[in-house]
């Protein structure tokens, strides 16, 4: 298949594009950069005045959008939030310019979301036909972007909205941060430690990337997160454990707060989400448990 995969450079972006090119795949990589071929990936311009990416492209088969200022980076101030949400608007906008202004279409667009759609609850269990959204920041950016990606079916273009829950690698995402105390042997329990993490390991985040471009019959939101999610007191225990440190200095809510601001929010709350359509689908995840996940992340320091 030739794929076009818009933010390639990013977290998730170069874990795909190192997946579809060993399954043989032709790789196209929108960039703010100059066009130029590198090996057996092509990088095409676009976001910038006067530029038409479709003339580059020509045809492909299917679209990725993972493009947009990552959550995970910086305080949310004002000014913050609105590049987060702004940057994901403008990259899905000229997306589906650039689809429609191709002759053939391609027959998929993946497009990436988030379980931040979903509102937090220590208790209630999320899957995709679950019809109440987050009535907050990241609730409303998602449900917009997937809105607005949504489009695109008006011209027969089957979409999947991968709803990404908390992407474990070890050298980006949220992760190294929540490892750090426990390398620092000042690890211990964030907040009640009752909130859920549903958590996902990156080289898995590809691979259901992949398996939705091929698998006709996945269609709308599909929760990307491994079928057993774990509350903090339980991840951070099981970190502890890997790693072979303690796991014993808690961390207050006001702590997280007065380091983090409003973006607290993600290590204070969360949801607890299954992947039901992906499990449904036949898809098997590499590493569905935790301490399978980590142990592979830190084999070096197992």
């Amino acid at each position: 298949m030739k794929i076009v995969i818009a933010g390639g450079s990013g977290f998730v972006g170069q874990k795909l594009t190192a997946v579809l090119l060993s399954e043989g795949h032709e790789i196209i990589i929108l960039s703010r950069k100059d066009s130029k071929v590198d090996g057996r990936i092509k990088y095409v311009k676009w976001l910038q005045k006067d530029v038409m990416p479709e003339n580059e492209i020509v045809f492909a088969d299917a679209f990725v959008n993972l493009a947009g200022v990552s959550i995970n980076e910086g305080r949310w101030t004002t000014e913050h939030r609105k590049q987060i949400y702004d940057s994901r608007m403008t990259a899905t906008d000229e997306l589906l310019r650039i689809i429609s202004a191709l002759q053939t279409k391609p027959s998929v667009l993946v497009n990436a979301s988030a379980i931040g759609i979903y509102p937090a609850s220590e208790d209630n269990v999320y899957t995709e036909v679950t019809p109440n959204y987050a009535d907050d920041f990241l609730g409303h950016t998602v449900a917009d972007w997937e809105k607005k990606a949504a489009s695109v079916e008006s011209e027969g273009i089957r979409t999947v909205f991968m709803r990404f829950g908390v992407i474990l690698g070890i050298d980006d995402g949220a992760l190294p941060l929540m490892v750090l105390p426990y390398k620092l042997f000042a690890g211990g329990t964030v907040g009640s430690g009752r909130q859920w993490i549903s958590w996902v390991h990156i080289e898995d985040v590809a691979r259901a990337i992949g398996y939705a471009l091929d698998n006709k019959s996945l269609n709308g939101p599909v929760n990307v997160t491994a079928p057993f999610p774990k509350r903090m007191k339980y991840f951070g225990q099981t970190i502890g454990s890997v790693l072979n440190r303690p796991h014993w200095i808690p961390v207050p809510p006001f702590v997280m707060k007065a380091v983090l601001g409003k973006k607290s929010t993600l290590v204070l709350e969360g949801q607890h989400v299954l992947p039901e359509k992906l499990l449904n689908n036949g898809f098997e995840f590499r590493y569905p448990t935790l301490e399978s996940a980590l142990k592979d992340l830190y084999k070096k320091d197992v």
